[in-house]
């Protein structure tokens, strides 16, 4: 069974960081995408970063380039959002998910592209 269960948010004042982990059971991170995506109250889901199986390449959208960077431990089965120089504008729900598929897609994320997702994690930037 897919499970994908994201930790790691909180309450932080504006140009902090905070790091978003999501743990993997029921698959390896060797053979599959997974992606973070964030809502925030009243707007749609927006794509954040992919990491491909294998860590083989990366995605970030580009709003958040050089401020967010994934990762993953493939040991641990655990992947990796590094949030830094927060805005409240990122204040949001983080959600990661996996695409049924190893690579991320070309042309970004789009959540129709992932099937199984996580709780999520509550992000609040806020002095």
């Amino acid at each position: 069974q897919v499970q994908l269960v994201e930790s790691g948010g909180g309450l932080v004042q504006p140009g902090g960081s905070l790091r978003l982990s999501c743990a993997a059971s029921g698959f390896s991170l060797d053979d599959y995408a997974v992606g973070w995506f964030r809502q925030a109250p009243g707007k749609e889901r927006e794509g954040v970063s992919c990491i491909s199986g294998s860590a083989l390449s990366t995605y970030h959208a580009d709003s958040m380039k050089g401020r967010f960077t994934i990762s993953a431990d493939n040991a641990k089965n655990t992947v990796y959002l590094e949030l830094n120089s927060l805005e409240p504008e990122d204040t949001a729900i983080y959600y990661c998910a996996r695409r049924d598929l190893k690579f991320c897609a070309w042309y970004g994320l789009r959540a129709a592209d992932f099937r199984s997702w996580g709780q999520g994690t509550q992000v609040t930037v806020s002095s």
